[in-house]
């Protein structure tokens, strides 16, 4: 786990846009790709297939084939689907978003948001080339086993493998509710039992007990800075969660953290 040089981050990307993940499917040998007939008849069944396989995971991007020339992915760096067609992700560094359109076994790329971080231990230029590879065109979905593969019209690749669930405990866990606009930061620590990091202007720390999928908050410490009102209203509805008992839910690489009264905090593990 790596912490941000800087917290830039866009509002876009704390609200992602929808991501609708499917494509056509047809068996060849032990590979499952997309396919389509001329009239598009048969693409539709093939399209839930691959949706079913490729959504509800996370993906870890292992390399980029650029030019026949691969680059091996620095840690972090993934794409995630969800089963209502939401989809995150990042860079290696910057978080993104973006917004699908399907055109047989194809999917395009579209309206991609990004966060503006500058990680100095980041190979930026991998960034750039991984976004433009994502967002340049039309790419063909492949899922063979834990493997998942991305082709574009060029024939550039990127290739990711199906990742565990990131743990509670350790991860960093950014905020990605709107008003906090990604600058919320929370970490489990399970030898303290307690929980650290920041509201989007103070720092914050207080007791946490974990049991049974819910998690016990006892009363937030915090600096007490004033920053501007749009982060001092995130960090108001944030200590709402403290002092009391709220659900979690670990999906891949994401955090929902659910209080009594129903208000929902989600959260994305830094890398």
């Amino acid at each position: 786990m790596y912490r941000h040089t800087q917290r830039m981050v866009l509002t876009a990307v704390a609200a992602l846009v929808p991501l609708v993940a499917a494509c056509g499917a047809k068996s060849g040998g032990s590979e499952t790709v997309g396919s389509g007939s001329a009239d598009g008849g048969s693409a539709g069944g093939g399209a839930v297939a691959v949706r079913q396989q490729v959504t509800g995971v996370g993906w870890a991007v292992d390399s980029l084939t650029v030019d026949g020339v691969t680059q091996r992915a620095p840690a972090g760096a993934r794409l995630e689907i969800d089963d209502r067609g939401r989809a995150q992700g990042n860079y290696g560094c910057n978080l993104f978003g973006a917004r699908a359109s399907f055109e047989g076994d194809r999917v395009r790329l579209s309206d991609t948001s990004a966060t503006e971080m500058a990680c100095a231990s980041r190979p930026m230029a991998f960034e750039r080339t991984l976004a433009q590879a994502l967002a340049g065109g039309p790419l063909t979905t492949a899922v063979k086993g834990d493997k998942l593969t991305l082709t574009t019209a060029g024939g550039d690749r990127v290739r990711l493998s199906r990742e565990e669930d990131a743990p509670l405990y350790g991860t960093e866990w950014i905020v990605t509710t709107p008003s906090a606009e990604g600058r919320a930061h929370l970490t489990f620590d399970k030898k303290t039992g307690r929980v650290t990091g920041s509201l989007g202007c103070n720092h914050v720390t207080a007791d946490a007990t974990v049991r049974d999928a819910r998690i016990t908050l006892g009363r937030a410490a915090t600096t007490r800075m004033v920053c501007d009102a749009s982060l001092m209203h995130a960090e108001k509805s944030l200590l709402r969660l403290f002092d009391g008992v709220v659900s979690y839910r670990l999906d891949s690489h994401n955090l929902t953290l659910t209080s009594k009264n129903g208000e929902r905090v989600a959260a994305v593990a830094a890398g």
